[in-house]
């Protein structure tokens, strides 16, 4: 896979070792177990690196402390109060229990297997797709572990990355339940998102995200991710979260249907107001979403803090500015949309755009995203209840996209750092190649998540069914699934 002619040319000749600034680490001590067997001279092999606790800051250690509890909070209360707010009142319980459920299974199976899969590289035959079970039930990991981060001789405590990638597990699943939202049984769902943790986003976090970390090319330059191989950019999770949940969400509308009654009556949001505040509460999270995935307390992560700023407030007004010039007035629901919208996109390039760009991508996304939620969504006739494919997916692929774009250093991007140099240094950038690779990144999203999702929803729909009776759809799933009322006025 091509990335330029000359910096893939370096990356090849360094086994796919000119590894990108923006993908997430791997664990030193599993880099390290490996070694023995890797390309190595002699020497290196005999006494591997081994990170100590002075390798730790305490800066970085509190920032991503606090940045994974951000994280959390996209998901509960964020996501819910913005989901719970666009769907009837009868439905509303429903969705709040499906998100925090979600959650709550999620972090449970990250910390049963979901971690060992995404951010190891033994004990599995296919190391470029997904990890072992190695580190399963967080076997090995400990106060005295270490993971590493982008920069030499800095590490950050195990547990600490592996509380920030348990909020990224438990926020993206839960993503995709607006996509059909208010015509889903409970069981059902929460079954489909077991797997699909397991058999789709564990293995993208594998592939885009792992590498062996800084200190171990040397030693294991080909220990990483099949997209990061490539050289695939995704700072925070354009393809891991965004696009994968999308794709997740449009197979899950079409194969259980359109709610009854779509577009023969009216199925207004119950409450602007709620979805406001998790919109709101959304945009906070989403600092330690993006700036927290640099991983260190520095100029980076600044950088993706300001980026996430800039692009949020452009795609936000884009998106009012195209409601004023197509329907004469503004809306709410389309300013908390644009938000979003803004935030996917910028997810990806948080930490490579200049600020400028960031708010040219944040703008070109809302507007793309505006045409899919309300032309081509009616046009293809799939009820995609809160947009999530055509905000989370579009919005995502846009970034991904955009970021092979205004990554570039002479648009004032901060390029690609090739950590195989002696001394760690920016890489020749080819726009046109990077951009193909993160098309290519894209496809294989699009690619693997569409066939496992549409393997797990058509197996439990076959077998337990994913749909309750037209009963229960018309009095509610508040009622008839929870037995409980949102309101009881």
């Amino acid at each position: 896979m091509k990335l330029s002619n000359l910096a893939g040319a370096a990356r090849i000749a360094a086994g796919t070792g000119a590894a990108l600034f923006a993908a997430l680490p791997a664990w030193a001590q599993d880099a390290a177990g490996n070694v023995a067997d890797a390309a190595a001279p002699a020497a290196a092999a005999a006494t591997p690196f081994v990170p100590t606790a002075e390798m730790v800051n305490k800066g970085d250690v509190a920032w991503m402390l606090v940045a994974s509890a951000f994280v959390l909070m996209m998901s509960v209360p964020a996501l819910a109060l913005f989901y719970g707010g666009l769907v009837r009142t009868k439905n509303m319980l429903s969705v709040l229990m499906q998100v925090l459920t979600i959650v709550c299974v999620a972090a449970l199976v990250w910390f049963g297997w979901g971690y060992s899969m995404a951010f190891t590289s033994t004990g599995t035959p296919f190391p470029k797709l997904f990890g072992g079970l190695d580190k399963a039930f967080l076997a090995g990991v400990s106060p005295s572990t270490y993971a590493a981060t982008f920069s030499n001789g800095v590490y950050l405590p195990e547990y600490v990355f592996v509380i920030f990638q348990m909020t990224f597990a438990c926020i993206t699943p839960a993503l995709i339940v607006g996509a059909f939202a208010e015509r889903v049984k409970f069981t059902p769902l929460i079954l489909f998102v077991v797997g699909w943790l397991t058999l789709a986003y564990f293995p993208l976090a594998h592939m885009v995200w792992y590498w062996a970390g800084p200190d171990f090319l040397p030693a294991a330059p080909d220990d990483s991710g099949l997209l990061w191989g490539w050289g695939a950019l995704d700072f925070a999770g354009g393809t891991v979260v965004h696009i994968n949940a999308g794709i997740a969400g449009l197979v899950g509308c079409i194969i259980i249907g359109p709610r009854r009654g779509y577009k023969a009556e009216p199925m207004p949001p119950h409450s602007l107001t709620m979805t406001m505040i998790g919109a709101s509460l959304l945009w906070i999270g989403w600092f330690g979403f993006n700036a927290g995935s640099g991983l260190e307390a520095n100029a980076f992560g600044a950088l993706a803090f300001i980026n996430t700023f800039t692009a949020t407030a452009a795609a936000g007004v884009t998106w009012a500015v195209i409601e004023q010039v197509v329907h004469k007035k503004p809306s709410l629901l389309g300013g908390a949309s644009g938000v979003v919208a803004g935030l996917v996109a910028i997810t990806p390039a948080a930490g490579f755009a200049h600020p400028g760009t960031a708010i040219i991508l944040g703008a070109v996304a809302s507007g793309v995203c505006f045409v899919f939620v309300t032309t081509v969504k009616n046009a293809l006739k799939y009820d995609d209840t809160l947009d999530v494919f055509g905000i989370h997916c579009v919005g995502g692929i846009v970034g991904a996209i955009g970021t092979g774009i205004v990554a570039d250093p002479a648009l004032g991007g901060q390029g690609w750092i090739d950590y195989t140099a002696p001394v760690a240094k920016a890489g020749v950038y080819d726009l046109g190649g990077q951009v193909m690779t993160q098309i290519w990144a894209v496809g294989t999203t699009v690619l693997w998540t569409g066939v496992v999702s549409a393997v797990l929803f058509l197996a439990l729909k076959a077998t337990i069914g994913l749909r309750p009776s037209a009963e229960v759809e018309a009095e509610g799933l508040d009622i008839n699934e929870h037995g409980e009322r949102a309101y009881n006025y």
